[in-house]
């Protein structure tokens, strides 16, 4: 297309102003030994200085948010379990809203994967506490477990009085990640939602419709904020859902492929402040 001297010349779009930033945790905001850097806990808060919302949006369950509770401000709010749940780290992790996976589906998926992926061994993260299998190795113990079966697990002696599931984690021992996500997504349907964010066979199932980005979304219409006004971060397949809903969104230097195709952009490794880097440029910029 020519363009005359007096031809009005195409304006770029200017990108809207940032109300709010959603990050995960693990791989993206901590660095690999769990920390928080000195720059990112600046960048954190002079972005809560300037009015921009931070939430923290994990597959993290309440009880392993200590590492960043005393790095939230304001609402001090974050979002876990991969969306099942929001809890407040100003009242020591309190859940104040679940949105759980049903005990029938949970048992149809445990199922399915026990016909298709013979040797799936599982455990059942509660709002009470995590439990699981013998067969399941938990990476870290934290507070007493039931071991047991998880079909005793998922019992109840009346239908509707057991505690809420958060989600329920399956392990393969011999399957790849991809291999095994691709697997259960096909034998599951829509009986659950499907993802994973370990470097191993781990998968995690949560309600039908439940994820980051289906939480941080109701979160945001509460507060009048649309997805256009969010700028989120991400490493693993858990996140792709909240960086396609963003309006913008970065994988990290170290991200999974899958996660890179999804984010409108990329920034450096968690271990070289990559979430940081970003803050300190919408904050240079004002936007």
């Amino acid at each position: 297309m020519t363009f005359s001297a007096t031809s009005p010349r195409p304006q770029p779009t200017a990108r809207p102003r940032t109300r709010l930033i959603a990050t995960d945790l693990d791989g993206t905001l901590l660095r690999d030994d769990k920390s928080v850097s000195d720059r990112t806990v600046a960048a954190l808060a002079a972005a809560e200085e300037a009015g921009i919302e931070v939430f923290f949006v994990t597959g993290r369950p309440a009880r392993w948010m200590d590492a960043v509770a005393d790095h939230v401000h304001g609402h001090g709010l974050a979002i876990c379990a991969n969306g099942a749940a929001v809890v407040d780290l100003h009242a020591g992790g309190r859940m104040l809203e679940v949105r759980p996976l049903e005990r029938d589906a949970a048992l149809q998926v445990v199922r399915a994967l026990r016909r298709e992926a013979p040797g799936t061994a599982f455990a059942v993260e509660f709002t009470t506490g995590f439990h699981h299998e013998p067969e399941y190795v938990p990476l870290f113990m934290d507070g007493v477990a039931t071991v047991a079966p998880v079909e005793k697990l998922l019992h109840e002696e009346e239908p509707g009085t057991g505690a809420p599931i958060l989600k329920v984690l399956a392990h393969h021992s011999e399957l790849t990640p991809d291999g095994f996500l691709a697997l259960a997504r096909t034998a599951v349907g829509d009986r659950a939602a499907i993802t994973r964010s370990s470097p191993t066979a781990l998968l995690e199932i949560s309600g039908l419709g439940v994820s980051k980005a289906s939480t941080l979304a109701l979160c945001c219409a509460e507060r009048g904020i649309s997805a256009d006004e969010v700028v989120a971060f991400g490493d693993m397949p858990n996140d792709i859902e909240m960086l396609s809903w963003a309006g913008r969104s970065y994988a990290m230097g170290n991200a999974h492929p899958d996660v890179i195709a999804a984010a409108s952009g990329r920034t450096v490794a968690n271990n070289d402040d990559g979430v940081a880097v970003i803050i300190e440029d919408i904050l240079a910029v004002g936007r």
